[in-house]
């Protein structure tokens, strides 16, 4: 069962979709579960910027398709609204940029920095991502 939602005219509607429920993510990004893909990203390529964090491997063949994507913010980010807000809009960035400057085949991890991740302004965040992206694959031609 879903949440009611406030519908723009402030009248209660039964049976429709809520607008967060009906958010359809891209088909080309999955999201990265396990904790041993984290760690794997760990190891491998970073790229720091003043919104977030940004980790990049390169999967070997056969391991998994597309773009694989995962989103953490540690306790310094703040209390658990904070890390949660700093993830919705990492998530956001990651569904806007992701699909055209992220390579097939790769794994991004992004993390959150304390107050600019949660609180600094959108475009900030959107900028940083695509910088980082630049910088991580441009390391690899």
């Amino acid at each position: 069962m879903m949440p009611p939602e406030a519908p723009e005219d402030g009248i209660n509607q039964p049976g429709e979709t809520p607008p967060a429920a009906s958010f359809i993510p891209s088909p080309h990004l999955s999201v990265i579960k396990k904790r041993s893909d984290f760690l794997k990203a760990a190891r491998a390529l970073r790229q720091g910027t003043p919104t977030m964090m940004v980790q990049a491997r390169q999967r070997t063949v056969g391991e998994a398709e597309g773009i694989r994507v995962g989103f953490t913010c540690s306790k310094k980010v703040g209390n658990a609204v904070a890390r949660n807000r700093a993830k919705r809009r990492m998530r956001e960035a990651a569904r806007e940029v992701l699909p055209q400057l992220g390579k097939d085949g790769w794994d991004y991890v992004l993390i959150g920095r304390a107050e600019v991740t949660a609180d600094g302004p959108f475009t900030a965040l959107l900028d940083d991502l695509r910088r980082a992206l630049g910088k991580l694959h441009g390391a690899q031609k």
